[in-house]
């Protein structure tokens, strides 16, 4: 074993302790270092979770037969929708295990393509108004091995990325050493300017999200694929926190918005709202069969076990029939970030259905974690650094239709609690370091540009006269800045052209509904902020 352990690098011996030692210690030291938490779900509990925090559980034999006392409210599951313990789920599970056992027997290629796999593709594939799917081990991997796959193997390929895309899609992009640029979040405008500089005739692939999870914010979907088209790209949009969620049969934010046609591959999972395990990609049926035949991560990987893809085929079938769940979880949402506006927390304005309350420091983030558990009885992961910018560190909180009033009652008094303990500032005192923050940002942007393009610029900025430049209402005072409003998750800073046009007009006071900033409303000027809001949220909101 020591034989093995040391290596020879230039006639001395690297010390592989001391290397791991440091690097876990400085991953400590800034607040970064992730620490588990044990939870116990039990079936007739299903917002609520046994901690094993006495450590009472130990062996399987207790795990699997021990008492359950389930008094922790989970606040922070990507089981939105609770359809891992849907009882049609549970059902199909159940069947197929006692029917085939529980494993796949092998790679696809090798005795492992059952009927539940193919069923489950053809769900997936009409879900998406698609040719084909196509179902692998995880959503990371789904877009780990298409991505990796098609810009490795198109001659001369190159990948346009959103600067907030999911560490599966950079680590596809990444592997397959394809040339790629990264394009601002949203910002439909700076894609188009790096496209305009590249070979019209080269392969290009534009690989952006609909609901990025950890801003909520939601992408510009419509102008991206029309810009992308424009130069003869293909679009990759990842719906992992989508699916199930959005649209009347819960293909996600493209399928609300009556977009599925503009979108040429779409990645999911099914260990979210479905409520199971996997993920897929979607698309024509030739790419799709070109990812079968060369993809890595799909030829080499055991396939799913009968049992996980039953069940999702099950899970997909009721939430294409149940477009009400989806209703009561939208109310679910707009119903806590109420209360916690209402009782001065930091909510980050986000138009989707997560709730990220910001900290901006990393061990206060982990502290207020701790006290919820540990006071509360409530589980709300803090989220760091490196899933967030440093300064940036939240507690991410999603709702679901399974939490009732109650348990937001206590939700908000219990961080109301964590707040005054911890001395951290509310939303109205944050509001100014957040500003200020955006305006060196944005400083610091400005200065990374051409001078020409610098100039208009500052051009353009004198004529917009402080209005959104995302939903064309212009602003009644100097608290409101652009990136508040919600639709910039939704338009970028496609809408800019339009304002340059805009003349001083006659004005009426008035409030976004989504944002929740205070402005006033061009005249004959529809707010696209609003009118989107109603698009996917419909007009309840």
């Amino acid at each position: 074993h020591q034989a093995h352990s040391q290596t020879q690098m230039n006639g001395q011996t690297f010390e592989y302790g001391n290397f791991f030692d440091g690097e876990l210690t400085k991953k400590k030291q800034d607040g970064s270092y992730r620490v588990f938490q044990t939870v116990i779900r039990k079936v007739d509990a299903p917002s609520r979770v046994h901690t094993n925090s006495n450590k009472e559980f130990t062996t399987l034999q207790q795990a699997l037969y021990g008492p359950l006392q389930p008094n922790v409210t989970v606040w922070c599951s990507n089981d939105y929708l609770g359809m891992s313990q849907n009882p049609s789920v549970l059902a199909a599970a159940q069947q197929c295990l006692q029917r085939h056992g529980l494993g796949a027997g092998g790679t696809r290629n090798i005795s492992g393509n059952g009927i539940y796999h193919e069923l489950l593709e053809q769900e997936l594939a009409s879900l998406h108004q698609k040719e084909s799917a196509l179902v692998f081990s995880s959503g990371f991997v789904a877009n780990d091995a298409t991505l990796s796959t098609l810009a490795a193997r198109m001659p001369g390929c190159i990948v346009y990325s959103d600067a907030s895309n999911h560490a599966s899609m950079i680590e596809g992009i990444v592997r397959s050493r394809a040339k790629k640029h990264v394009f601002r979040h949203n910002d439909v405008e700076h894609l188009e300017e790096l496209l305009r500089q590249s070979d019209r005739a080269a392969p290009k692939i534009v690989a952006f999200e609909s609901v990025y999870s950890m801003c909520g914010s939601i992408a510009p979907i419509e102008q991206l694929c029309d810009v992308a088209h424009s130069y003869g790209a293909i679009t990759f949009l990842d719906e992992v926190h989508a699916v199930g969620l959005y649209g009347q049969h819960g293909g996600g934010v493209a399928e609300k918005l009556n977009l599925l046609n503009k979108v040429d591959l779409i990645s999911g999972t099914l260990g979210k709202a479905f409520g199971c395990f996997g993920g897929y990609v979607a698309g024509n049926a030739d790419v799709i069969d070109y990812v079968r035949s060369f993809a890595p991560g799909f030829i080499f990987t055991t396939s799913l076990p009968p049992v996980v893809a039953a069940a999702a085929c099950a899970s997909i079938q009721y939430l294409k029939q149940h477009h009400e769940l989806r209703a009561v979880h939208q109310a679910k949402v707009a119903e806590v970030k109420q209360r916690l506006r209402q009782a001065r927390l930091p909510v980050i304005n986000s138009p989707s259905h997560i709730v990220p309350l910001l900290v901006g420091n990393a061990e206060k983030a982990r502290a207020v974690s701790r006290l919820l558990m540990e006071k509360h009885n409530i589980y709300v992961q803090a989220i760091n650094y490196p899933t967030v910018a440093r300064g940036a560190e939240r507690l991410r909180i999603t709702p679901s239709p399974l939490h009732t009033p109650q348990m937001m009652d206590h939700l908000v008094a219990s961080l109301q609690s964590c707040w005054r303990e911890m001395d951290l500032p509310y939303a109205d005192s944050t509001h100014q370091q957040q500003k200020q923050q955006q305006k060196q940002q944005g400083e610091e942007r400005a200065l990374r540009r051409p001078a020409a393009q610098r100039a208009r610029a500052m051009s353009m900025a004198a004529m917009q006269a402080r209005c959104c430049r995302s939903c064309s209402w212009q602003y009644d005072d100097d608290r409101a800045v652009p990136s508040r409003c919600g639709a910039i998750g939704m338009h970028g800073t496609a809408a800019l052209a339009t304002l340059q046009a805009q003349q001083r007009c006659e004005c009426v006071a008035s409030e976004c509904s989504v944002c929740s900033v205070k402005r006033t409303r061009c005249a004959g000027v529809e707010c696209v902020c609003l009118s989107l809001a109603i698009a996917i949220f419909g007009t309840a909101a």
